[in-house]
């Protein structure tokens, strides 16, 4: 009996490659970067993003590839299957795999909401745009179509009811049920995506909206770039924003907005937190070591590039986060609200959902444009989520034989239950922080440092580098596996090392004396058990299977 998912291939390379790229494209490109160079010293953040850049993303994007394409070739599609042939089909390096497979899982859960969130932004400012032809409308009863209010209070408090930031369980309640229907919608797009295939559904999707996001894009930059000082206060033009995004040294503002100081480029450098937010940047905005890009490279064709493929995604990803993303969000926060921004341009949801409509409502056309953005914020992160799920549906195809239908069905259906819990405790958004925490910040350092040690220390450099030739446009780096071996592991170790010391206590007492974060840990921690136990069953079926010369699909091996 053929593999049910042996006849999946990307139709080609360009869809390899817009799928990864969009995997990687997300809010994590457009709000969290932007966020994290502003608070972390504007210019000096870029240098140690840099070094993550070369010497944590390139070269494990390209192992990646490499790794997911020879997986493929082997008839495994999954981070667990790819592991685990990988490491001499050893099960114990399997089960680094699994990590690989429940991280991006569990971020999806999440995700969903907060496209959710994106997507009700996006009808709520079509709705005032949709006003002049007399078709307005609102998401709640007693805000006006669009989004425009007189204070930013008032922006903080709409988006607080949006996403019941006050109250568990109030956005079940009869005054905020627009977000459950979005949500609702968001669940299915996701669903409908990955029930349709990886050719049919993930790649023709990526293939229509990356245009259109790099549209929008555009569309937002030049209205910004236009605007000149549209306040007229001296310090707050365009140049002024890129300033206050770029400059590596910076003055320091007070809650009152008084100047009390100058940080200078040596203290960003000699700060361990900067190095360490820009490395954890790169993981999150490349996706590197989640997963999703293990298995989509395992569809690519067998003679399809990986080497040039793995660096074009990169480079898509870093044109979308340093260009695009460093232009469109904090420039015009500063152009509009001066040094009153900088107190929140810092995080992502205070960024994106507060300090970017009260800029759009200052703002000629700001309507148009808050429409524009967040539905490219919306496009975005459909793009990544779809891309987070794959793993999780190939792990289901891989251990249990089960068609794409079947593994998308039982897949959506454990999402699903994930999404509600972070749609219910929303008081605070302590299930969504905690959540981020523990898969998006924790799991990539953990997956990438054991997946890069099964890569170079038991595949081996000379199998890298074979499976990268095989087929390349470019000659790869002759000496990849040994950086990595020498550098990057030990520089992601490092940096792991680091970010527990300063992390873990805290979040590991909030889960001992609070009932959110216990019930959502532990419900994740149910989620891996089941991973944990499919993968086991799967690797022990595989290697019996293969005592008797057969491979995992029961036919006599080649």
């Amino acid at each position: 009996m053929p593999s049910k998912n042996a006849q999946e291939n990307w139709g080609a390379s360009l869809g390899a490659i817009l799928a990864v790229a969009g995997s990687a494209v997300g809010l994590g490109n457009f709000l969290r970067f932007p966020g994290q160079v502003a608070l972390h010293g504007g210019g000096a953040f870029m240098i140690p993003y840099v070094i993550a850049l070369f010497v944590i993303a390139i070269p494990l994007a390209m192992s990646e590839w490499a790794l997911g394409r020879y997986a493929g070739r082997m008839g495994f599609h999954s981070p667990l299957g790819a592991l685990y042939v990988a490491g001499g089909r050893k099960i114990r390096w399997g089960f680094a795999g699994c990590l690989n497979t429940f991280s991006p899982f569990v971020i999806a859960m999440y995700y969903i909401v907060i496209e959710a969130w994106c997507l009700a932004y996006a009808a709520q400012y079509l709705g005032g745009l949709l006003q002049h032809v007399g078709l307005g409308f609102s998401l709640f009863s007693d805000v006006a179509p669009g989004l425009k209010f007189e204070s930013t209070s008032g922006y903080e408090e709409f988006f607080g009811r949006l996403v019941g930031v006050g109250q568990d369980g109030s956005l079940f309640g009869s005054g905020a049920r627009a977000i459950l229907w979005t949500t609702l919608a968001c669940a299915a797009m996701n669903f409908f995506l990955i029930y349709k295939g990886v050719s049919k559904g993930i790649e023709r999707f990526c293939k229509a909206v990356a245009p259109l996001i790099l549209l929008c894009a555009v569309a937002v930059i030049i209205r910004v770039v236009t605007l000149g000082n549209p306040t007229g206060t001296p310090g707050q033009s365009f140049l002024d924003g890129l300033g206050f995004m770029w400059n590596p040294t910076r003055e320091i503002v007070n809650a009152s907005g008084e100047v009390v100081g100058r940080a200078t480029l040596a203290q960003s450098l000699f700060n361990p937190e900067v190095w360490l937010a820009a490395t954890a940047q790169i993981f999150f905005s490349t996706s590197i070591c989640f997963g999703a890009i293990c298995t989509y490279a395992s569809y690519v064709k067998s003679r399809g590039d990986v080497a040039l493929s793995s660096v074009s995604a990169v480079a898509t990803n870093e044109f979308c986060e340093v260009v695009l993303g460093g232009l469109m969000t904090v420039p015009p926060a500063i152009m509009f609200l001066g040094a009153a921004a900088s107190k929140s341009v810092g995080s992502s949801f205070a960024l994106g959902f507060n300090v970017l409509p009260n800029v759009f409502g200052l703002m000629p056309m700001g309507q148009l444009c808050g429409f524009v953005l967040f539905t490219l914020l919306f496009l975005a992160a459909i793009t990544s989520s779809v891309s987070m799920v794959q793993p999780a549906v190939a792990l289901f195809q891989d251990s249990l034989q089960w068609s794409r239908k079947q593994s998308a069905v039982v897949v959506s259906s454990i999402n699903l239950v994930g999404t509600a819990i972070v749609s219910w405790f929303t008081k605070d958004l302590m299930a969504l922080d905690v959540f981020d925490f523990w898969v998006a910040n924790l799991m990539p350092f953990m997956g990438g440092a054991l997946q890069t040690c099964v890569i170079v220390f038991v595949w081996g450099n000379a199998s890298l580098m074979t499976e990268l030739k095989r087929g390349a446009r470019i000659n790869p780096p002759k000496r990849l596996g040994g950086f990595l071996k020498y550098v990057t592991f030990p520089y992601l170790l490092l940096v792991f090392g680091f970010w527990a010391w300063k992390n873990m206590a805290d979040r590991v007492e909030q889960i001992a004396t609070q009932f959110v974060p216990k019930l959502s840990v532990l419900f994740m921690l149910s989620v891996l058990a089941a991973i944990l136990l499919l993968g086991f069953v799967s690797m022990k079926r595989w290697t019996r299977l293969e005592s008797l010369g057969l491979n995992s699909n029961n036919q006599p091996q080649a």
